[in-house]
């Protein structure tokens, strides 16, 4: 194993068990904990105005529905710039691009540091909003790259510990809020904070990360994976899990305040619950889809994201304070519990495309390892979409209805829908024919063997 420059690594094969115990696991888990770190800045980032719109008061001059769009808009450019995020890794190197993607988030954060106080226009707002978009971005970079380094039993914890020290970001910034909003400190305190913690994850990510020499210069990776249509059936269960994570988030704090008249303080007590645990739980997602097959998990897990949902509809229809945020932050978890089982998934669906081929061996390993390093950005943008749609179907709902309970039964059919899709195209088992009779065992195998990824 060569390494070029001090950084670049030629040799790459974890599925070699020698290579993985001498020399594998030791890289792999120090590029997955710089990562972690990084995307871990960068989801609190992306989801820096979901605290910032509880610092707005009435001084502000926005309206409920204002914020509501402000977080839509910060929400949809996090999902759209996963895409380029994506190709990022294959054109620069997991490394290199670690190192830019954490040092734009400096644009954002300072920005926002320059304009927020009362007198400055929705407009400037919008605009710096969407500049905080690009922190969604560093979640595609990484769980492609970091996909690269493990073998496939190891993917489901890898990729659930790497996607929940992510995730956990957003907790960590409202628990940090409410420390400064408890402390009668301003917005410009809680910016002032993260502006040297992204130096600091840029800098230790140019000297302790990696670049793997087998995943750069493939580009047309994300072109097959987007002409696949398991990316985009995986995007849609992808929408009920992890838009769901990130669209609570946004909105959990402002629907606690419009809903249920929390002042901003109150609803800081509560809003960092359910993202913490949804967080903490996505590891324990793979891992148990690791076990079972991500396909039975992500199936029941979208009947519990159901039940829970129902639930909130009757407690929002109640006015129950206490019941909607005890089942708003199961939901969380839930949402979590999903992520980590539907990212499992998609490794294993594209491995075992080709075992079906007619792939073995190494050959099969990098066939599935290369499109589901690429799809993960796709489904990864496409999901985050769902969390755009989240904070549309609440400002419509308390515009509409004065409350939340139209969105949340909008959300219970979504989920009923992912638990069709999962159903019928990862664990349903019909006779399979041809038009020359039974399907052969090869077919019937690869069709039946989708239960287990």
């Amino acid at each position: 194993m060569k390494v070029p420059g001090g950084r670049w690594i030629q040799h790459w094969d974890p599925e070699d068990e020698t290579f993985w115990k001498e020399t594998g696991e030791r890289i792999a888990r120090r590029n997955l904990f710089f990562s972690v770190l990084s995307e871990h800045i960068g989801f609190s980032v992306w989801t820096l105005w979901s605290v910032l719109v509880l610092f707005m008061g009435p001084e502000y001059g926005l309206t409920p529905a204002d914020k509501f769009l402000l977080t839509s808009v910060v929400t949809l450019v996090g999902a759209v710039v996963r895409v380029p995020y994506t190709f990022a890794v294959a054109l620069f190197g997991g490394r290199n691009w670690t190192i830019v993607s954490a040092g734009l988030l400096l644009l954002p954060t300072v920005a926002a540091f320059v304009v927020m106080e009362p007198g400055t226009s929705f407009s400037t707002f919008l605009l710096v909003g969407l500049l905080a978009g690009i922190g969604g971005g560093n979640f595609a970079s990484s769980m492609t790259n970091i996909n690269a380094f493990f073998p496939l039993r190891k993917k489901g914890w890898a990729l659930g510990l790497n996607a929940g020290g992510g995730n956990i970001g957003v907790p960590v910034i409202q628990l940090a809020a409410l420390a400064i909003i408890g402390a009668s400190g301003g917005p410009r305190v809680l910016l002032g904070i993260y502006i040297p913690l992204i130096l600091v994850a840029a800098v230790l990510a140019a000297c302790f990360m990696d670049n793997l020499a087998s995943v750069k210069n493939d580009t047309g990776a994300a072109k097959d994976a987007a002409r696949d249509a398991h990316t985009w059936i995986m995007a849609v269960l992808y929408i009920g899990t992890f838009g769901s994570f990130i669209g609570y988030s946004f909105a959990f704090g402002q629907v606690l305040q419009t809903q249920f008249g929390r002042t901003p303080l109150q609803a800081a007590y509560l809003t960092f619950i359910g993202p913490l645990l949804g967080s903490l739980i996505r590891p324990l997602g793979g891992r148990l889809a690791d076990r079972y097959g991500g396909a039975r998990i992500t199936l029941w897990n979208f009947v519990a994201m159901a039940a829970a949902t129902a639930v909130l509809v009757a407690a929002s229809m109640a006015k129950s304070l206490a019941l909607f945020v005890a089942v708003f932050v199961a939901l969380f978890v839930l949402s979590g519990l999903g992520n980590g089982s539907t990212f499992k998934m998609i490794p294993g669906i594209f491995q075992n495309k080709a075992l079906a081929k007619g792939l073995t061996g190494e050959e099969a390993v990098a066939y599935g390892r290369r499109l589901s390093g690429a799809s993960m950005g796709l489904i990864g943008a496409v999901g985050a979409l769902g969390g755009v749609a989240i904070n549309l179907a609440f400002r419509q709902s308390f515009l509409s209805v004065g409350s939340g309970t139209g969105a949340f039964v909008a959300f219970l059919a979504y989920y009923a829908v992912c638990f069709a899709v999962t159903w019928a195209v990862y664990l349903r088992r019909p006779a399979v024919r041809t038009p020359d009779g039974p399907a052969g065992p090869a077919e019937s195998k690869a069709r039946l063997s989708y239960a287990e990824v």
